[in-house]
């Protein structure tokens, strides 16, 4: 069994910063990519950041220069790094793992709960 929990969403102005984590745990065999991505009231969800295993990211171009995606493969954690913060980003914020969980298994991908970010204006 597989769990992935976030962390780090809050309230916070716009121009604020904030830094969500999700830590992956469980029957573990090897992760691939891990991805960020964000659910606004209303609206389908939608792809923030990726990264993969040899650290390779890719970013949706709504965030990009102002969200860091990186993980530590160590502790199975995936971070998102949230700068100059707009009104629009405001979401619920899930983490995304593709990962195996034993050798002969294939690469599923698994879901956080999520965490919401409120950006005030």
């Amino acid at each position: 069994q597989v769990q992935l929990v976030e962390s780090g969403g809050g309230l916070v102005q716009a121009g604020g910063s904030l830094r969500l984590s999700c830590i992956a745990s469980g029957t573990i065999f090897s992760i691939n990519n891990m991805a960020w991505y964000r659910q606004a009231p209303g609206k389908q969800r939608e792809f923030v950041a990726i990264i993969t295993s040899g650290g390779a990211t890719n970013y949706a171009d709504s965030v990009k220069g102002r969200f860091t995606i990186s993980r530590d493969n160590a502790k199975n954690t995936v971070y998102l790094q949230m700068n100059s913060l707009k009104p629009e980003d405001t979401a619920i914020y899930y983490c995304n793992a593709h990962l195996r969980t034993g050798w002969t298994t294939s690469n599923r991908d698994y879901w956080g709960q999520g965490t919401q970010v409120t950006v005030s204006s």
